[in-house]
């Protein structure tokens, strides 16, 4: 016959079941509490406010992945040169930890201070990559780079193991830019970026974004940009305001299952410039 368990075994049991209880929920409000502080540090890290120079509109939106300890190290910048023109980037750090997001900040710190020296786009990605290495972190970044003059609409462009940007123009075309680019930051030493050259004229847009708007489980990265070159097209035809866009196309990262950070950031200009859109050539 099977023995009774007394009462003091009872009491024991229980006991046990409260201890390991106890220790799950510390455990679980350990992992609440650092996915909170990464993203406080996240948000902090990230500019609170966008130029508005005459004719240009700029827009963002960021969605973090909160899966686990999925905070990673994404973001957006748009500042002002000391010349006038508007240095604009977006990027993605590797890892999913407050590594990643601490190291996130110094990128983009390290950016806006080499942007005081050279605002031209390859060689601020070059010393930027000289600076990262010279820290001596196991982590890297991919990341786009930018320089627009408000007055002209010219955009120079560079770009570091980053996905490519898509523009679209009033007239109804559209596509995925089409630049060289160079290996991420941090990874090699005494690198080189192309610049590329395009004209954004009126009513054109360029939507940067990090590599969480198009790519996941439900979506590959060529399916996400070819989404995003669709809305950026009816944006840009029916005269769509920057932030509308920025806003569908941060809710087209739901629809891919992005497990990642996601960032947007829309650039469009209402000032007279010339009939469209195009790559200029250097």
């Amino acid at each position: 016959m099977p023995r009774k368990r007394t009462t003091d075994e009872g009491d024991e049991l229980l006991a046990r079941l409260g201890s390991l209880t106890a220790q799950a929920r510390e455990r679980a409000e350990l992992q609440r509490t650092r996915v909170e502080l990464a993203i406080a540090l996240q948000r902090g890290m990230l500019p609170r406010d966008l130029p508005t120079p005459h004719g240009v509109r700029l827009a963002v939106r960021y969605a973090p992945a909160c899966h686990g300890l999925n905070v990673g190290g994404d973001w957006y910048d748009a500042f002002t040169l000391h010349d006038g023109r508007i240095g604009l980037s977006v990027g993605d750090v590797q890892g999913h930890n407050i590594e990643a997001t601490a190291f996130m900040g110094q990128v983009r710190v390290g950016l806006r201070a080499l942007a005081s020296v050279t605002g031209e786009p390859g060689e601020l990605l070059a010393r930027t990559n000289e600076l990262l290495l010279s820290l001596g972190s196991d982590l890297f970044a991919t990341c786009t780079f930018m320089r627009l003059d408000p007055v002209t609409g010219l955009l120079e462009s560079a770009r570091a193991g980053h996905i490519p940007c898509v523009w679209a123009t009033a007239d109804g075309k559209s596509g995925v830019a089409e630049d060289e680019g160079g290996p991420p930051l941090g990874v090699l030493e005494h690198v080189t970026y192309p610049v590329t050259r395009y004209r954004l004229t009126k009513g054109g847009v360029f939507v940067l974004l990090t590599d969480g708007v198009v790519e996941g489980p439900s979506l590959s990265v060529e399916e996400g940009l070819d989404q995003v070159v669709r809305l950026a097209g009816v944006a840009a035809v029916a005269g769509m305001d920057a932030g509308s866009l920025a806003a569908a196309v941060i809710r087209g990262a739901e629809r891919v299952g992005h497990e990642d950070d996601a960032a947007v950031l829309v650039v469009g200009h209402d000032g007279v410039l010339g009939p469209q859109a195009s790559r200029v050539q250097p």
